[in-house]
């Protein structure tokens, strides 16, 4: 399987504190990977620089083979981001805040029906699309920032922890659409994200960091037993099943859902 993101020996200083240092991975197509981490482990940074806002100081970033310091307005044709905050026009309804954003893909009439429909059957906007986005719940919103990201079919999806402003029901189901979008549409899809107990068992691949470094990365499971093995305080955030198979003595594999466990 072929890379979509390959970092190479990324750095990001701000004055005195290296906010990333030395980052060097990969992420493969179709992935959902997941950086993890503590407050101020760097895994914003990283992203704002995957993103483009943000230029290192040094190493490389290439997305679907092209450098992000050179090639960013091609990048951007197969990328969708969604930040922390909405970007929506909250005096938009939803319907025009899809077409504002599918004109800038030259996306329109038939072609902006169609795929309309077809976001409709994933995330069920159909109820939503008259209504004025500053009358949505923050989880509405968040399933609109999602519709309006992936609206021009991106190969790529990046969030920045997309639930820290919803409720636990809201952000439950909107990792479930990240989930679905993955699963059925093939986006490879890297977020950060803090509510570990859902989005760890979603993640195809994992990367921790600490202090701006790779801590360790590999598959959930893989993760958390290296977690586990160097005594890390980030183990305290892994979901449940797995600080329960870390508090028993056994052989058995590390489980990431309650039902392997």
């Amino acid at each position: 399987m072929e890379n979509c993101i390959e970092i190479q020996h990324l750095q990001k200083s701000f004055g005195t504190v290296h906010a990333v240092n030395d980052l060097s991975l990969q992420v493969k197509q179709g992935e959902l990977f997941a950086f993890l981490g503590i407050n101020g482990a760097g895994k914003s940074t990283t992203i704002s620089m995957l993103c483009g806002q943000l230029r290192q100081d040094a190493g490389s970033v290439r997305i679907q083979g092209k450098d992000t310091l050179e090639d960013m307005p091609q990048i951007r044709q197969s990328l969708g981001v969604v930040f922390q905050h909405s970007v929506l026009d909250k005096q938009l309804s939803v319907l025009d805040n899809l077409k504002t954003r599918a004109a800038l893909y030259g996306i329109t009439g038939r072609a902006f029906q169609k795929r309309l429909i077809e976001l409709d059957e994933l995330l069920e906007l159909k109820l939503l699309l008259k209504r004025s986005v500053g009358k949505l719940s923050g989880g509405q919103r968040r399933r609109i920032d999602i519709a309006r990201a992936i609206f021009h079919q991106p190969q790529l999806l990046i969030l920045d922890e997309p639930t820290s402003q919803l409720d636990p029901i809201a952000a439950s189901d909107f990792l479930a659409v990240l989930g679905k979008i993955n699963r059925e549409l093939g986006t490879a899809v890297v977020l950060t994200e803090h509510r570990l107990e859902e989005a760890f068992p979603l993640a195809t691949a994992v990367a921790v960091m600490d202090r701006g470094r790779l801590l360790c990365t590999g598959t959930p499971y893989d993760v958390g037993r290296r977690l586990k093995t160097l005594g890390h305080r980030m183990f305290l955030a892994m979901p449940a099943a797995m600080r329960v198979w870390a508090s028993v003595e056994t052989e058995a594999p590390c489980p990431v859902t309650v039902r392997e466990g």
